[in-house]
């Protein structure tokens, strides 16, 4: 049984002046159903205001909250923050909070959404408005649910937001393995980097994967691994640097979570671009079932 979670706004309307897409969200329950893989969905909460004023500027929040963010961030974001938007970036670190929960219960579960991970102090970037992975890891660690967190950010371009909201602590340890000379150009120091040549095939980055993964999750035992589960490492991603295959994805997820063990997973949307949104929603779907499976066989 795949454990999933979403809520009906997590989709929005197409932002005016941008490339992204909010459908993508509902796109990938369509491709879940259409599927046919047994699976569950769980709705999430808003993630209550003090959670994310504890890891982002509290100005910051305000701004979001009440929609008046400055047009240089918008731009930074790279959409404007309407009232549909500041809900659902709200909403989403609500859901990854909820899928770290359900993992904790049943081993794996996953968030439909989230994975926003160039998300910073003071501001957005990149598509990403508050950081959900260290908003429900900092909530997980303060309510004593867990003790450490390991983040593995597998999506192609480094998770900086996620490396610089957690310089310095050793409850939240982070993990990127990313392309090289995709975006950000200026990189933030993660706990580990492991930057990767463009073009990277399957069995490079298996091999690269498992030289760094299983170390650190036995160096640094956490008690939940938050997976950044990004489809953008395809080789037909509009955004990518990497030339993994279908089968390269499904391989990396399983050995995720086969790497991790007895400790739970819970994962995270991601990046995954291009023009055929269903498509991507499908790698997206993919991505859960392979872990889901996995999760099963250990």
């Amino acid at each position: 049984m795949l454990h999933v979670v979403h809520h009906p706004d997590y989709v929005g309307p197409p932002a005016p002046d941008s490339r992204f897409r909010f459908d993508k969200y509902g796109l990938v329950m369509e491709a879940l159903r259409e599927s046919g893989v047994a699976h569950t969905v769980h709705t999430p909460d808003l993630m209550p205001r003090p959670w994310l004023a504890a890891v982002h500027d509290p100005a910051y929040v305000a701004e979001v909250l009440e929609t008046r963010v400055p047009r240089e961030k918008e731009r930074r974001i790279g959409f404007p923050i309407v009232e549909r938007i500041a809900r659902r970036s709200v909403l989403s670190p609500g859901g990854s909070w909820l899928a770290a929960r359900l993992a904790l219960e049943h081993g794996f579960a996953a968030n439909a959404a989230g994975g926003s991970h160039h998300a910073l102090y003071d501001t957005g970037a990149g598509y990403c408005v508050f950081n959900d992975l260290v908003i429900a890891a900092n909530r997980l660690l303060a309510e004593r649910t867990v003790r450490r967190i390991l983040i593995v950010d597998l999506d192609v371009h480094q998770g900086d937001g996620t490396a610089a909201l957690t310089a310095g602590r050793s409850d939240i340890v982070t993990f990127s393995m990313h392309a090289e000379k995709n975006f950000p150009a200026r990189k933030a120091a993660s706990d580990l980097d492991v930057p990767l040549a463009d073009g990277l095939d399957d069995a490079a980055y298996l091999a690269v994967l498992a030289e760094h993964l299983p170390p650190l999750i036995e160096r640094t035992a956490p008690d939940l691994v938050f997976y950044q589960a990004g489809v953008d490492p395809h080789r037909n991603d509009r955004l990518g640097r990497l030339a993994l295959s279908d089968a390269g994805l499904a391989a990396r997820d399983r050995f995720v979570i086969a790497a991790a063990g007895d400790v739970p997973v819970a994962s995270v949307l991601g990046g995954g671009y291009g023009e055929d949104r269903m498509e991507v929603a499908r790698r997206h779907v993919r991505s859960m079932i392979a872990c889901a499976e996995a999760n099963g066989r250990r």
